[in-house]
């Protein structure tokens, strides 16, 4: 009844998010990885747009392309998931900083690309993309502290950490310097068995994207 179409397991952080998302969600699907040199695989890739034709998800008749419309359609669809927080407030902050993941965030982006099977250690991140890691931090500790945590709206991951857990790998792989609060939220979400096997998925993954290397 479902297919995901992704990208790259390694590089494809659009596709991570609305992998999970499905996970999340409970759904039953199958998963499907676009060809590298498909148009639409390459745009997530390269990072030449915050939204793109891929990860798709087609369900029931229905095609879904754009990661926080794949959430939404998700929430919908299963809303015993909880896939947003049950109080009002909370529910308009997840979504308020999901959205601001989905269209912001550049300097970071381009700077640190997700990439699973390298470490950077001592990494220099210059003061773009600075700004940008001091947004995420300042967001999570936000929610952390609000919801007290382990996730950001709770006891159960929600929209918010599927959109955020890719800048969690981001900050891993470059040895991005973090204080213990959000140290500890990062441990949380590599934890997740969604993510070990996301990951496990992407080091056993061709070295075939010669280009992508190149730019990262």
């Amino acid at each position: 009844m479902a297919t995901l179409t992704i990208a790259s397991k390694n590089y494809g952080s659009w596709s991570l998010r609305g992998w999970l998302l499905c996970k999340m969600a409970g759904l039953d699907f199958e998963e499907e990885q676009a060809k590298s040199d498909d148009p639409a695989t390459r745009a997530e890739l390269l990072l030449l747009s915050p939204s793109f034709l891929v990860p798709c998800l087609t369900h029931d008749g229905v095609k879904v392309w754009d990661t926080l419309a794949i959430a939404e359609y998700l929430n919908e669809l299963n809303p015993d998931a909880k896939l947003v927080p049950a109080d009002r407030a909370a529910r308009a902050h997840c979504r308020a900083i999901s959205g601001e993941m989905h269209s912001g965030f550049i300097n970071l982006r381009s700077a640190l690309p997700m990439n699973l099977k390298t470490h950077y250690p001592d990494f220099k991140v210059w003061a773009g993309a600075q700004a940008d890691i001091d947004r995420v931090l300042a967001i999570w500790r936000e929610c952390l502290a609000t919801s007290k945590g382990p996730y950001l709206f709770g006891r159960q991951p929600c929209i918010a950490d599927a959109m955020y857990a890719p800048v969690v790998t981001r900050f891993l792989t470059y040895d991005v310097k973090l204080d213990a609060q959000c140290s500890a939220y990062c441990k949380v979400i590599m934890a997740l068995p969604q993510m070990e096997e996301w990951i496990a998925a992407a080091k056993a993954e061709p070295d075939e994207l010669e280009e992508l290397a190149v730019e990262f």
